[in-house]
């Protein structure tokens, strides 16, 4: 079995974005939740179900679960010596820590869905983490309102049949569930990854068994990533779209390294495509990888399969326009109409 500690020191030496600081700090998170895991679970005992007779700032009721939860979590994480400043949907202002100005932001939700706690239902505490040094509580509040890209951290801690965190630091997301006989946290879910249903796009040319020519747009390799990733994939084109062969209106992006484009063009042009170097704004288009686009002329395509097979043996190429057997619906639009297209 892999601890929660264990499994944070394994990550920060494979991740050194991961600091002792913030893995301390995810620490102290965890055993807020273990407070709060056994609170939750004698709510009904200690009198903490129902309201306070407060109004919070979102104007509504403050339940006394809430109200006690967000004490014990700030407590522990001001104790932590870790945090700047703390921000909860249970505070109408930031508290900023001045004792620990080189600390984090930590925003949170100490019991997100507490109603759920008077019929014995889940809830859950919700957090992100964000770097920052605010003097006052104007400061915390700008840190706090960001961009999400900011969060160096986040996850929940979730309170039902079993006490479940989830975490990512920007390196995966991994879960844990809380074993109360020791009173650690167990990695139960490593590397959770949620595969798309769907994906819905378009394309560029569509042959009769349904192959793709795909990237005039110039995101082709993101493009790939979505479609390797989905389960199915349906694709929404005009009739003009429709060709015999692929290679019909004569062009084939292929992203490259821009390091490799002298020998990508010769290996190129040697399998009979001509290369040109796609421009935008009075200079070469640059791809959201960073690398170039070359398109090709070809003519129309008897085997798309080799063509696509010798050119991903060239040394340079990141990927083609080519998406073969991807596919498994097409959408055609076609005089006010549209027609479903299946392999």
């Amino acid at each position: 079995m892999t601890f929660f500690p264990h499994h944070l020191r394994l990550e920060r030496a494979a991740h050194p974005a991961l600091t002792a600081e913030l893995a301390a700090l995810l620490q102290a998170i965890a055993l807020a939740g273990k407070v709060v895991a056994w609170e939750v679970a004698r709510a009904g005992l200690t009198g903490r179900l129902g309201e306070t007779g407060e109004i919070n700032v979102q104007g509504e009721w403050v339940k006394k679960l809430d109200a006690w939860a967000n004490g014990a979590v700030v407590d522990v994480l001001r104790r932590s010596g870790l945090v700047s400043a703390l921000v909860s949907e249970e505070m109408a202002e930031p508290l900023v820590v001045a004792e620990h100005a080189e600390g984090y932001v930590v925003c949170l939700d100490p019991v997100d869905g507490s109603l759920n706690a008077d019929i014995n239902g889940i809830v859950g505490t919700i957090f992100g983490i964000r770097p920052g040094r605010p003097a006052t509580g104007a400061d915390a509040a700008a840190a706090a309102l960001g961009p999400g890209t900011t969060q160096v951290a986040a996850g929940y801690i979730m309170y039902g049949p079993a006490t479940v965190l989830a975490y990512t630091a920007g390196h995966g997301v991994h879960g844990f569930t809380l074993d109360t006989t020791t009173g650690e946290y167990v990695l139960t879910h490593p590397a959770i990854r949620m595969p798309l249903d769907l994906t819905v796009d378009g394309a560029d040319e569509v042959d009769p068994p349904l192959n793709l020519i795909k990237g005039y747009g110039g995101a082709l390799v993101r493009e790939r990533i979505v479609a390797a990733a989905s389960r199915r994939q349906v694709i929404l084109v005009t009739v003009d779209k429709l060709v015999p062969p692929l290679g019909a209106r004569g062009r084939l992006p292929v992203e490259i390294v821009p390091f490799g484009r002298p020998l990508c063009e010769r290996r190129l042009a040697a399998l009979g495509c001509r290369p040109g170097l796609r421009g935008a704004d009075g200079g070469p288009f640059v791809t959201d990888n960073g690398n170039l686009i070359l398109d090709c002329e070809i003519a129309p395509l008897e085997d798309p399969a080799a063509l696509e097979r010798e050119i991903r043996r060239i040394p340079g190429v990141v990927d083609t326009g080519l998406f073969l057997g991807t596919a498994d619906t097409v959408l055609v639009a076609e005089a006010g109409t549209v027609r479903v297209l299946s392999p």
